[in-house]
């Protein structure tokens, strides 16, 4: 048998897509699956960047690019970071990777050395440790608490770091809870940052899905300082239901840009060529359809939380934007199925919602808060009635 390295051996597998891919097989079994554990939307990518993708192709751009990316598609992302962000970058300060996720994995790659320590506020989106300890640095998780909407708090945040702190990682909106960061809380966390010389990767790939009139900001806007010391994340993939596309992009200073762009020249060179120009297309062209999308998911997020408040002992935040809700299920943890099994964990508890319910939740404890799941709203309205019906059935059948 061939002797696996150290770091495959502690790499866990994604639980968001390992619960999705059990729904798949249920599903390719005739079982009517209903499925809250992808964040992918379920709308079509719009027809204007489908139409620039076709006519990329038959123009025959199908050859390798730059690295980077073409100048026209970081053009366009100055540009978006300009208009809705107000930072200034220079296209010589992005990467475009395969997807926001390579884009995250490139910069850990390039800024951490073994040992150095990584802030992560849980809950958090499953794939930041996991990433961390692939590039031989240390997640240091921060459990943040739901009377702060499960924000990081600048002195928590201050009260983690040590002399081997090299980084703090911030979602906003985030994945899974939807909470967002108000500008002063951000404020007060860039200048715990500044002061201690700690680089802030700031995930913003949920930017424009906010609601109640909830305003984004990015942690690279709020001073040169702060910009010197940010890295931006985004990408096309949930404002332009553009998830199988895979484009992402890192925004930063210019000698660690360099360096992500030599990493990903050794790892998977360009993106596709032809979804740079669809891309160029998604941030120039009209925003109309992300708009549209943003007033549907909201709608969705009142309907799904309204009917879990309707479960007894259901205690659900409302989120500021993304499309994920985070009910506490912890009263029904330490009860017993129909069958006799027992049900201790919220792992087991999505095993068995999947398996009686047939609906397809995330553990909280893959996020890092027990006593939780993770639902996503990004289905049809009527999937979010019938699932959260088969959902309160089946907690209510524990005894």
């Amino acid at each position: 048998m061939l002797q696996l390295s150290t770091r495959a051996q502690k790499l866990e597998a994604s639980a968001t897509l390992a619960m999705a891919a059990k729904a798949k097989e249920l599903k390719s079994k005739g079982v009517d699956v209903i499925s809250f554990s992808t964040g992918e939307p379920d709308f079509d990518t719009p027809e204007n960047i489908k139409k620039a993708c076709i006519a990329s192709l038959q123009r025959g751009f199908t050859k390798y690019t730059p690295t980077p990316g073409i100048p026209e598609l970081r053009a366009a992302i100055c540009e978006k970071l300009k208009r809705d962000n107000n930072i200034i970058y220079d296209p010589s300060q992005i990467v475009v990777s395969c997807g926001a996720k390579q884009a995250l994995y490139n910069v850990f790659m390039a800024l951490l050395n073994p040992g150095d320590e990584v802030i992560v506020p849980a809950p958090y989106w499953v794939s930041y440790p996991e990433q961390i300890k692939l590039c031989d640095g240390v997640p240091v998780i921060v459990e943040t608490q739901k009377e702060n909407n499960f924000s990081l708090q600048a002195g928590e945040f201050e009260r983690a770091i040590t002399a081997k702190t090299k980084m703090l990682v911030l979602c906003s909106p985030s994945n899974p809870t939807g909470a967002a960061y108000t500008k002063e809380d951000l404020s007060a966390i860039m200048d715990v940052a500044i002061k201690h010389n700690v680089a802030v990767l700031s995930d913003e790939i949920y930017e424009h899905l906010l609601y109640d009139n909830f305003t984004f900001v990015s942690p690279a806007s709020l001073s040169t300082a702060a910009q010197e010391i940010t890295i931006v994340i985004n990408g096309v993939s949930k404002a332009y239901a553009m998830t199988g596309w895979r484009m992402g992009y890192a925004a930063g200073p210019k000698h660690l840009i360099d360096k992500v762009s030599s990493l990903q020249s050794q790892q998977s060179s360009n993106i596709t060529s032809f979804v740079q120009e669809a891309c160029v297309e998604a941030l120039n062209g009209p925003q109309d359809e992300v708009e549209k999308m943003r007033k549907t998911f909201s709608k969705r997020r009142d309907l799904i939380l309204s009917l879990l408040r309707d479960i007894p002992e259901i205690e659900c935040a409302t989120p500021q934007g993304a499309f994920y809700v985070f009910p506490c299920i912890g009263a029904y943890l330490g009860k017993k199925t129909e069958s006799g099994a027992s049900i201790h964990t919220s792992d087991e508890l999505a095993e068995y919602l999947l398996e009686e319910a047939h609906i397809a939740t995330v553990s909280g404890d893959a996020f890092g808060a027990q006593n939780y799941l993770r639902l996503s709203y990004a289905c049809a309205e009527e999937k979010i009635v019938e699932g959260v019906r088969r959902l309160k059935t089946a907690l209510l059948h524990l005894k």
